[in-house]
């Protein structure tokens, strides 16, 4: 009758939660202000929150699987994210 959520989903859950609130805040500044120069200042504090974002929710969800994967798993899935992350950098 009652489902139970999982730690790991509800913590990446309430990550996300938190990133597009940020997001939709950042616009609703942006849209204040009205400027330029004071958007750009915005939108790049917002390319450091997201990777953050994602590195948090992904460490939150390997957490959940710690049981369940091997060693070699996740370093394959760590060499992704850092790859991802890579590639938005540059």
């Amino acid at each position: 009758m009652f489902t139970l959520l999982e730690k790991a989903v509800i913590g990446m859950a309430l990550l996300r939660l938190l990133s597009g609130t940020v997001e939709i805040f950042a616009a609703y500044l942006m849209i204040k202000f009205n400027e330029v120069d004071k958007a750009l200042i915005i939108n790049s504090s917002l390319a450091f929150f997201g990777p953050l974002i994602l590195i948090l929710t992904t460490t939150i969800g390997l957490v959940g699987l710690s049981d369940k994967l091997s060693f070699g798993k996740f370093f394959w899935i760590f060499l992704g994210v850092a790859l991802i992350i890579y590639g938005i950098k540059k």
